[in-house]
């Protein structure tokens, strides 16, 4: 079989997906949560898409009965947690995050005994039962803001160090406490990655994620999260971006700036864990309502009020919009 009927083959199956989906998702009255590291064909079917903050607040505002999580599964937990009246999907059971595995409730009572009167902030990528043991949550967009927050001077960050590092470099007043977590994805990225992809694409921005190594941000002409970078590059009257965070950045960024160019600084920053869903994984949790992410009561009670605390630093409240809450 030649290359090109490949190709229509696959374009055909993916179409005749699409339309599966889309009626399974009228008949389910579900909508589709799309992380920006999805595949591309992902995003494409995606009702609201977006970085984890802005994700967290969709949740919270949609009507829908049924909530599709095309991400990793620490995300369908946040889904779950604030909507406790909703069935929350997750295509792929083992989508799951390194990052979030490098910490556990049990390690984190431990460095809170270590350091006690210290507030717990911990990054929305990891478990519902760290969340639980946490005084707030984050995510890499609102970090800065959530810790300039709390009134403890000494603070707990877990589990990304790359992302500690940067919020204290942006809030010197409060002492951070460091866990030494970080993503096997964007720590791939080198400094000399960098420096190597401007030399070529001379006059190119470097924007980064603060899941970076410290090098690798200091190298950087802005720093943020993925939604950030959608609107940074939205208002730059430049033409040519090297983006530091996992590919599938480029889809839309590129959708949405057709006359601007992209540049991945390596060709390792690939989530294997975000790429695991499919149109077919989609249409299939549709489907047989697979698979479902429920928190345990006890876990969801603590994990919740991490969450509600971290949305009303960025002006969100969960409790006006989830029945009981």
């Amino acid at each position: 079989m030649n290359t090109e009927k490949q190709n229509k083959d696959e374009l055909k199956y993916n179409e005749a997906l699409k339309k599966k989906i889309s009626k399974l998702k009228k008949s389910r009255n579900a909508v589709i949560i799309v992380h920006n590291y999805q595949r591309d064909e992902i995003q494409e079917i995606a009702d609201i898409s977006g970085d984890s903050l802005a994700l967290s607040q969709a949740a919270v505002r949609t009507d829908a009965d049924v909530i599709v999580f095309c991400g990793v599964q620490f995300m369908a937990e946040s889904a779950s947690i604030l909507n406790p009246g909703k069935k929350v999907l997750l295509p792929v059971m083992e989508a799951g995050c390194p990052l979030a595995d490098m910490i556990t409730p049990e390690k984190l009572r431990a460095k809170k005994a270590q350091y006690p009167g210290s507030a717990v902030v911990c990054y929305v990528n990891s478990s519902a039962e760290v969340k639980a043991e946490s005084d707030i949550a984050c995510t890499s967009s609102n970090a800065i803001a959530v810790v300039r927050s709390l009134k403890e001077k000494k603070v707990i960050f877990v589990p990304d160090k790359n992302l500690g590092r940067y919020v204290q470099s942006q809030v010197p007043d409060k002492e951070i406490i460091l866990w030494e977590g970080f993503c096997p994805t964007h720590i791939r990225v080198q400094e000399e990655d960098v420096i190597k992809t401007k030399n070529i694409h001379k006059g190119a921005e470097v924007i980064a994620h603060p899941e970076c190594n410290p090098e690798v941000l200091a190298l950087a002409d802005h720093i943020c999260s993925t939604g950030g970078m959608f609107t940074y590059v939205k208002k730059s009257p430049l033409k040519e971006f090297i983006i530091a965070t996992e590919s599938g950045m480029l889809y839309k960024l590129q959708k949405d700036n057709p006359d601007k160019k992209f540049y991945l600084p390596t060709p390792h920053l690939v989530c294997a864990n975000m790429k695991l869903i499919t149109l077919g994984w989609v249409a299939q949790s549709l489907e047989k309502m697979v698979y479902e992410i429920k928190v345990a009561d006890d876990v969801r009670t603590g994990a919740k009020k991490a969450l509600d605390r971290m949305l009303a630093v960025t002006g969100e409240k969960s409790g006006a919009v989830i029945s009981g809450y």
